[in-house]
């Protein structure tokens, strides 16, 4: 959603790296810049002139004047300013002292408030909560219907005592609800309620009616992201209206600018508290300021992709996966058709993908990514025999015609499959022993010893010309450091707003299997 944005901003700290001193005309002409890439991602004017405010008067002072390098200096004010504009801090729920809490959903029709009821009780339900989906939606056709299939993919229970399409009372629904829980021990409740097209009277009374009749703990107002200036206006009526604690943001995967993300938290002083990414129920989470902001910038979201990590592979798997990826050998296609399944779980690739720092600059590479080329991989592993998994080696031509027989591909894709296999095998070889991990096999011990035995053997020419010629990488200051990126992280070399949260000590990270 916000490819412009970032791609706009992206450019203009770019022209600044050459300096090494921002003269007046330099901040005044970035500020412009600025100012100009904000409304194009249609931010409310307001918040437009706040923001440019705010950097231009930290620009100019001394924090950027006696800095060694300005132009980072001006990365992270921007990314400080988008941070505080976003809402500061992660905002959490609030919970009840005595259950249940009553969540309610506020919105426009369209938003996305059924699916999003759905999305919330699937990812409580994953918190250790025992939700309950209420059906307060009498108007719209087929909303409760709808209701109903959201809690069954979600797994969680249903309170639909009216059949919906304008029969029954949703303020006595909402009512009811919260006796009902009680009885069958659910400790949230989530209330779809019913929304329009537009504002109206009629919708905000019988809104707020079922505020008065369930004294909600939280409030959220479901946003459609794609709707830009008007989430603004609307996020205001209901504030008056209704009243709100929250806000989530839907369709944040979709082509809009972004400027209602931008907006609503300056205007209304409410927290975006949730973010919804896809269609997927899996594709919704909290929403982080500050990795949004880093997004943005193009410095990607590692803390989100290690939580995806976390939550899609098993500690003892990938610890026994470790195992065989660095010897190299012991990796064979079964380990790779599962770890390729592994990583499917874990969303788009082109997703995972542009959590990575500086992936802004290869869009194009990213948009032809295909899911499906997983696909066809995972259809010629599968038409293998066991021994061609666990040995390659063996698959000759006839082999390979009728493995590309069973799956549906070419001989050359088959051919071409085992040869990046083999090429996979020895990268996994000489990752293990450059990237310096302790306790990893082929680790900062064996590297050493590996360069130790190289420069025993290498011999130096006479000939200057041809002595620079043999230098490699670990001769010039381009080697890489002991400790790789966990030393990096250790030593405080992240870019401006990727530091690390309060408190985090990366000398503790423990990788799987490592005491």
């Amino acid at each position: 959603m916000f490819e412009t944005l970032s791609d706009r901003l992206t450019s203009v700290f770019s022209s600044l790296r050459s300096k090494g001193r921002l003269s007046e005309a330099d901040i005044d002409a970035t500020c412009r810049e600025i100012r100009i890439a904000l409304l194009e991602a249609d931010v409310a004017l307001p918040v437009v002139k706040s923001f440019v405010a705010h950097v231009k008067e930290r620009a100019r002072g001394a924090e950027v004047s006696q800095a060694l390098n300005p132009a980072q200096q001006v990365v992270k004010i921007v990314n400080d300013e988008l941070i505080g504009i976003l809402g500061g801090e992660t905002r959490r729920l609030r919970y009840a002292k005595n259950p249940p809490t009553v969540i309610m959903l506020a919105g426009l029709q369209g938003a996305g408030k059924t699916t999003l009821a759905g999305k919330l009780a699937h990812w409580l339900r994953e918190q250790n909560h025992t939700p309950l989906l209420v059906a307060a939606d009498l108007q719209r056709p087929n909303a409760v219907q709808q209701l109903e299939v959201m809690a069954e993919r979600a797994n969680v229970a249903v309170y639909a005592p009216e059949p919906g399409n304008g029969v029954g009372d949703p303020i006595a629904v909402a009512r009811q609800s919260i006796e009902h829980a009680k009885r069958q021990q659910h400790d949230i409740v989530i209330i779809d309620t019913a929304g329009r097209l537009g504002i109206d009277q009629e919708m905000m009374k019988q809104a707020a009616d079922i505020r008065d009749a369930v004294s909600p703990d939280e409030v959220l107002f479901v946003v459609d992201a794609m709707i830009g200036q008007d989430a603004v206006s609307t996020a205001q009526a209901f504030m008056e209206g209704v009243g709100f604690d929250g806000v989530v943001l839907t369709k944040l995967d979709g082509d809009a600018r972004g400027g209602a993300a931008l907006s609503v938290r300056h205007i209304t002083g409410k927290p975006i508290m949730f973010a919804s990414t896809g269609e997927k129920l899996e594709d919704f989470d909290a929403f982080h300021p500050d990795r949004m902001a880093s997004r943005i910038l193009d410095m990607g979201d590692i803390l989100t992709l290690i939580e995806q990590v976390q939550k899609n592979f098993d500690e003892a798997e990938a610890a026994k996966m470790a195992g065989k990826l660095t010897s190299g050998d012991g990796f064979t296609l079964e380990d790779f058709l599962e770890q390729m399944m592994m990583v499917q779980k874990m969303g788009p690739i082109k997703n995972l993908l542009g959590m990575m720092p500086g992936m802004g600059q290869m869009r194009e590479q990213l948009n032809q990514v295909n899911d499906r080329d997983l696909d066809r991989v995972a259809a010629i592993i599968r038409s293998m025999t066991p021994g061609e998994r666990q040995n390659p080696k063996i698959i000759d031509g006839s082999r390979r015609a009728r493995i590309a027989k069973g799956s549906g591909v070419t001989v050359t894709e088959v051919s071409n499959l085992v040869v990046r296999f083999f090429d996979a095998q020895k990268m996994m070889k000489r990752m293990a022993g450059g990237l310096g991990i302790p306790g990893m096999p082929g680790g900062r011990k064996a590297n050493k010893a590996a360069q130790k035995k190289a420069a025993k053997g290498r011999r130096v020419s006479g000939d200057p010309r041809k002595a620079a010629l043999g230098k490699t990488s670990a001769d010039t200051n381009d080697a890489p450091k002991a400790g790789g990126l966990l030393g990096k992280l250790g030593a405080g070399q992240l870019p401006p707003g990727m530091e690390l949260p309060p408190g985090f000590d990366p000398s503790k990270f423990k990788l799987p299997g490592q005491k």
